[in-house]
Parts: C-alpha cells; sequence; structure tokens
C-alpha cells in the first residue's frame, strides 16, 4: 500500500472522504483492502473520522463501486451493468444470477427473469439500486437453454393436465397439452420436458418424455430419484451389446506380459452385499538378507482398462456416468453388469487380470520397496467384513472401541493357519499405518451412516447404523497407501529441472476456510473448551482431532461434529495438485476402484502410458474430465441422500402419531430438524407449528430463541417429537414437539 495520504482531519467533509476513499480503491484495483488498511492509509485517526469512512463505504457499497469479499475487506467492483453468466432459478422466487467473473451472486426477481430455467445461460442488465435494498438485475437475453427435464406427478382433467412438478427450483406446475401425454395417466410420475414458456403465462407448456410408473411403486420413485438429478436408470443397449462381445479370455500372451500371483494367498473383503469386487489383497512373508520378518503386501485392482479402451462405446457411456450410484435397495452401475459383476470382479476361485502396487513392508509397516505391475491373480477367498472383524475380535486383534460393541452378524470363521496368519499380520500392519497418517496431521472424521434393511420389493424393514470397524480400516489403510504411492510416483518426478510433472489426475483436499474456523473457535468456547485456529496446517489438523476426540460421549459430540464438519471443504479431482488436507497426504490419487469410479480408471490408463514412456498427456483435456468426475461425484451424493430421505419417509408412515426421544441435527430458520435416537431417521418441527412464541433464528449460534418466554433450540440438544406428518410425494418428514 502506499504510503503519506493526507486524511483524518476532523475538517474533511464527506464529499473529500469519498473522493479519497474511491481514490485508494481504484490506486489499488484487484486487490483485497480491510477497513484497518483503510484507516491507517488515509490517517482516520479520530473517532468521527473513522465513523464517516465506514459511512462512505456503506455509500459505496450501495452504488456497487466496491464489493465486501468478506467481513471487512473489500475489492473495487467490476463497472460494467452488463454481464453474462449463469442463471439459478429458487423456488421463492428470488432467483439469482452467478457472473462468469465469479463476482458474487446478483437478485434477478421472478417478475424481471425472462422466464430463465433453472441452469440456463443468460445476459442481464444491472438495474438501479434503491437505498436500503440489494443490488438487482434483469435476464435480457437466455444465450443457452440448459438441458434439463423435470419429475413430477401428473394430473387430467377435462380439458388439460398439469405436471405437479417436485422439482425446488421450480415454483410453477407445467401445463400439458393433452396430444403431449405420451399415454400418461392421472398419479403416474412422468418426465417432462418444457418446450415453451410464453412471456405473459403463469406456467410454463411442456411434453412428457417419459412415463415412469403409478406413484408410490418403489420401482417408479427409485426411478424418479434418479431422474430428477439427470441420473440414467437404465443402460443402453450399445454399450451392454459391446460389453457381451468382449473376449473374457486370459491368453497365453496376457500371462507373459504380466507377473504371475495366482500361487500367492490372495482374498477380497467387502460389504456382504457386494458383487462388483474391485479390490484384493495378498500376502506372503518374504526372507532378504539382513532382515527379518518382511513381508511381501500385494494391493491388487481389477484391470478394468485392458477391457475399456479409451473412446470406445462403453467408454463414452462411463465418461457420462462418471461413477456408480447407490440408492438403498439398488446400484446404478458405471460399467454394464458383465464387466463389474462379471470379468472384472475379483470373484474367488477365477483368474483375473489386475493392476497391482506391490510393497515390502518391515513389521513397522515400513515400506522398503515397491513396484508397479500388470499381473495377474486368483482369490482364494471372499471376504465379508462382518466375518473379518468377528475373527479378529475373536482373536482379540480388535480395537478396545471395537471389542465393546461386538460384531453379532456372523460368527468367527474356521481358517486355514496361512489365512490367520495373513489376516493378522495385515491388521497390525494396518494400525501402524493408520497411527502414523493421524500423528502426520489426518482428520478424524468418520461418522455412522444409517442403512435400511429392505425386502425384496424395496419396503424398508428395519435401520441400522453403519459403523466402520478394524476390518474396514484394514482395507482402507491399504487402499490408502496404494493411491498416495501411485500419486507420489508421479507428482514427485519431473521430467527434467525445468519442466513440471507430467499430466496426472489428483484426488485433492483444499484447507478449511479460516472464517469457518474462527467460527468454530468461537462456538466451542461456549462449552468452556479451546480451539486454536492458528500454526501450520498440521497443527490446526491436530486441534481439530484433538476437538473431536475430547467431545466424544458428551452432550455437545454431535453439535461440535457437525459444526467442526462444515468447515472443512470437499474434495475433488484435478490436475492441479494441491495435496490432500484431510488425509495430510501430499500427493493421493484414486486408483483402487475403477469398476465404479471413472477417475481411477484415467489413473490407469495415465500409469500405463508413462510406464511405457509415453509423453505427459493433454492437461486440459483430463482437467475436462476431472471436473465432470467431481460433478457427477456430487450429484450421485445428492441422489443418494434423496433415496435414503425416501425411506425414512416410508419407514416412518405408519408411525404418525407415536413418540420418539431425538437430538436436534440442524437449526434454520424454516424450523429445527431433529434426528431420532432409535432409528436415525430424521425430520422437521416447522417453524410454523412453534405457536408457543415468536422465535428468531440465530445463525450463528445455531439456535431459535423465543422473544417472550426466551425458550431455547439448540444444536445438538436433546428433544422429544411426536411423528405429525410423512409426505412421500416431498420426501418430507414432519415432528411436533412433544407436550411433556
Amino acid at each position: 500500500m502506499g504510503k503519506g495520504k493526507k486524511g483524518g482531519s476532523r475538517h474533511l467533509n464527506k464529499a473529500q472522504v469519498t473522493e479519497q476513499v474511491q481514490a485508494l480503491f481504484m490506486e489499488h484495483a484487484g486487490e483485497l483492502v480491510d477497513i484497518k488498511t483503510i484507516f491507517r492509509e488515509l490517517h482516520y485517526n479520530t473517532h468521527p473520522a473513522k465513523l464517516l469512512c465506514m459511512d462512505v463505504i456503506d455509500d459505496l457499497l450501495l452504488d456497487d463501486f466496491i464489493i465486501e469479499q468478506a467481513q471487512m475487506r473489500y475489492t473495487l467492483a467490476t463497472k460494467t451493468t452488463v454481464m453474462e453468466g449463469l442463471f439459478q432459478r429458487k423456488h421463492n422466487g428470488k432467483n439469482t444470477f452467478l457472473p462468469d467473473d465469479g463476482g458474487e451472486p446478483i437478485l434477478v426477481a421472478e417478475r424481471n427473469s425472462l422466464h430463465a430455467m433453472d441452469g440456463d445461460r443468460v445476459r442481464i442488465q444491472m438495474m438501479a439500486r434503491r437505498r436500503g435494498h440489494v443490488r438487482e438485475a434483469q435476464v435480457t437475453a437466455i444465450l443457452k437453454r440448459a438441458d434439463k427435464n423435470f419429475v413430477g406427478k401428473i394430473s387430467i382433467s377435462r380439458d388439460f393436465a398439469f405436471l405437479l412438478t417436485e422439482d425446488r427450483t421450480l415454483n410453477n406446475d407445467i401445463f400439458i397439452p393433452k396430444g403431449q401425454l405420451k399415454g400418461a395417466k392421472t398419479g403416474d410420475k412422468a418426465i417432462v420436458k418444457i418446450i415453451e414458456w410464453p412471456e405473459n403465462s403463469k406456467n410454463p407448456i411442456g411434453k412428457v418424455v417419459e412415463v415412469l410408473g403409478q406413484a408410490g411403486e418403489n420401482e417408479t420413485e427409485m426411478h424418479a430419484i434418479l431422474a430428477e438429478y439427470g441420473l440414467p436408470y437404465t443402460y443402453p443397449k450399445a454399450a451392454i451389446d459391446a460389453a457381451a462381445h468382449l473376449d473374457a479370455t486370459i491368453t497365453r500372451n496376457d500371462l507373459a506380459e504380466r507377473e504371475d500371483f495366482r500361487q500367492v494367498l490372495t482374498f477380497t473383503i467387502d460389504p456382504h452385499d457386494a458383487k462388483d469386487f474391485d479390490d484384493a489383497l495378498s500376502y506372503r512373508v518374504i526372507s532378504t538378507a539382513g532382515e527379518k520378518s518382511l513381508y511381501e503386501v500385494g494391493v491388487h485392482i481389477a484391470d478394468v482398462s485392458h477391457y475399456v479402451t479409451e473412446g470406445s462405446v462403453i467408454d463414452k457411456e462411463a465418461v457420462k456416468r462418471a461413477t456408480s450410484v447407490y440408492l438403498v435397495d439398488r446400484t446404478i452401475p458405471m460399467l454394464p453388469e458383465r464387466l463389474c459383476n462379471g470379468i472384472c470382479s475379483l470373484r474367488p476361485e477365477e483368474d483375473k487380470l489386475t493392476y497391482s502396487v506391490i510393497f515390502e513392508m518391515n513389521e513397522k509397516a515400513e515400506v522398503k520397496r515397491w513396484h508397479l505391475a500388470h499381473t495377474v491373480i486368483r482369490s482364494d477367498r471372499r471376504f465379508a467384513y462382518e466375518e473379518v472383524q468377528a475373527f479378529l475380535e475373536a482373536r482379540g486383534e480388535a480395537s478396545p472401541e471395537d471389542l465393546k460393541n461386538p460384531e453379532t452378524k456372523c460368527p468367527a470363521p474356521q481358517l486355514s493357519s496361512a489365512m490367520e496368519e495373513a489376516l493378522l499380520t495385515l491388521n497390525r500392519l494396518a494400525k501402524q499405518l493408520r497411527k502414523r497418517r493421524f500423528a502426520a496431521g489426518a482428520v478424524d472424521f468418520e461418522r455412522p451412516e444409517v442403512r435400511f434393511e429392505v425386502d425384496e420389493k424395496g419396503k424398508p424393514l428395519s435401520t441400522y447404523v453403519k459403523i466402520a470397524k478394524d476390518a474396514n480400516k484394514l482395507i482402507e489403510e491399504f487402499m490408502l497407501l496404494a493411491n498416495r504411492t501411485v500419486a507420489e510416483s508421479i507428482g514427485k518426478i519431473k521430467m527434467d529441472k525445468n519442466k513440471k510433472a507430467k499430466t496426472f489426475v489428483y484426488r485433492i483436499h483444499e484447507q478449511p476456510d479460516p472464517d469457518k474456523l474462527l467460527n468454530l473457535s468461537q462456538f466451542v468456547a461456549k462449552f468452556g473448551r479451546k480451539f486454536k485456529t492458528s500454526g501450520t496446517k498440521q497443527e490446526i489438523s491436530r486441534n481439530i482431532n484433538r476437538l473431536l476426540h475430547d467431545v466424544q460421549g458428551q452432550k455437545e459430540q454431535n453439535l461440535v461434529e457437525m459444526v467442526a464438519l462444515k468447515a472443512m471443504m470437499k474434495a475433488k479431482y484435478s490436475t492441479i495438485n494441491i495435496g490432500h488436507y484431510g488425509l495430510a497426504f501430499d500427493y493421493y490419487t484414486h486408483f483402487t476402484s475403477p469398476i465404479r469410479r471413472y477417475p481411477d480408471l484415467m489413473v490407469h490408463r495415465l500409469l500405463t502410458r508413462y510406464a511405457e514412456g509415453g509423453r505427459s498427456a493433454n492437461q486440459e483435456k483430463y482437467e475436462a474430465l476431472c471436473e465432470q468426475s467431481s460433478d457427477m461425484e456430487q450429484t450421485a451424493a445428492l441422489a443418494e441422500r434423496a433415496s435414503i430421505k425416501y425411506k425414512q419417509v416410508e419407514f416412518m408412515a405408519d408411525k404418525i402419531g407415536q413418540e420418539f426421544d431425538g437430538i436436534i441435527s440442524g437449526i434454520t430458520e424454516f424450523g429445527i430438524y431433529v434426528e431420532l435416537n432409535e432409528n436415525k431417521c430424521e425430520g422437521m418441527v416447522p417453524l410454523r407449528d412453534l405457536d408457543d412464541d415468536y422465535y428468531d433464528f440465530d445463525e450463528r449460534n445455531y439456535q431459535l430463541l423465543g422473544r417472550r418466554r426466551h425458550r431455547r433450540y439448540t444444536l445438538g440438544d436433546p428433544i422429544h417429537v411426536i411423528v405429525a406428518r410423512a409426505n412421500l410425494d416431498k420426501k418430507q418428514l414432519d415432528f411436533a414437539i412433544a407436550e411433556n
């Protein structure tokens, strides 16, 4: 910042202060300027001068001369009043415009939207700003329509029909001419595409693209969830036919080009209902001069790239899907079933082609040597997690936490001495890998997950909580080790001193948002807990772990865990490596699940290319694929949560009027979210039903506070509720506060 500007004089008037502040921002265009810097640079040292400056800042914000990027931190605003960007439609009519330059969202009222749809590319004109109001824009042109369909229930009267939409971005039902119904009947769920929206019409006009079936039927509702998020629920015939014609024979040439592990003890550990086994572990003791107890551990991953060639019909479909989607009662695979559950799945007693990371490790779980190789394996046994967990507990090798909550679903299996030795040794090595990872600063964010037991028709019968135990962690640590190792093998090696590393696909995770960490620190102080937000990233992650450990079993555990989780960024894929904060790895990728994740398939291809001496791949191409995979990962997660929510509402539908104990799991301006202790189902007590007082929403402290009676509802509080309503169409479960 420049020095020597004059200011702070009690004789300066508002016009003069405005001129000085504007000049400062124009001199430092593109820079972030905080309020203390403004006071210091302009020598506003007196209280009246500071107050006058703050008044000027407010005016400049209203005039869009500057933008507040963070609390009391400002930048010079772009002066243009015409912009292009993305339109986001909101259910409440308070639509927003996202400028291409990444600036702050701008309000577009429904009357000024030109009937733009969610995801449309539009051009806007800024409107004159009214004092005391937020800035607004109006859409002047729709540059490109989003390819979006809508899902809902058909309602037909004598003269016309409507789609009653479930989409949160559209508050208007869609008018459907009778000739565009495609055989749909009242009560059917259907997919509809908007074909026009006349300027003076309240409702858009659409046509039925596909009839999903009768509302309320499980198959219909699961397909509707997938369609709502633009996810496929059938596999294209061309890709299925291509998979059917693949030659699954392992030839002599295949064997000659690969390391043969078929005689080495090998096994898989997966969920009890899994069919796509994409990773296996092999184990043997090896002897090396001067070293005792040296183990060879092979992490063997299905070699999908051997069968799915880049640019093929199957590959193009996999790119679009990018991930398998796991709903409550089904898996929508990334690859055709013949590949994911057959040819590529590492099933026991079958020869399989794999891509493997082979480690030589000592008793301290230190990697002495490793290499990457295309291999062939033959799994000796397929384990479910519960079997391995029962075995570890029976042998006293499970953690104290697991022994307090023992495995009850199956007895400990009878195993050969060789298999027992393999499981016990690998478990001990995994525990040491895990201990070192957390010592290096990894963040421990393992939270229980709710799962459903369903019958053959998809009806939920009961709920259970999935907790990661030692058997899960055994597999997890060796997969993490393989992922990190192959990422380091590319990321750390430069082509020469003057060039960057070869193009690669990384799994990256940014450091937590500093403002959210500060909010966490201030929040936990209310419980008498200290959380230091300064220091290195390792020190901050250790502080987070210490906080999470200290609240275990305490009243505020759920509350603190949720607030801490909100401070974390989302992991994503990128060719630009910044490391993985949550895992405390400088280099990390996804190599271990190519059956269900497209980035893993990209990684396999790149590793093979570079092992064969190939040049660096096109970064722009792979960055676009990374963005597609990251976007689809988020979309799949939303669909998975929607299916869980639907099953929760379905499960609770016959429990109207029953009372349950729960915990407040969320606070919003609309009401209180409550998670039931008994079955982990979550519903809301709507604010409109809290009629004993007028409640204010305190977002910073995660609470609702009554004005007259001062009753307080805070995140993490225990609460007693009655099941009031279960609306399957809206996937909405409503509770009411029980009188006692």
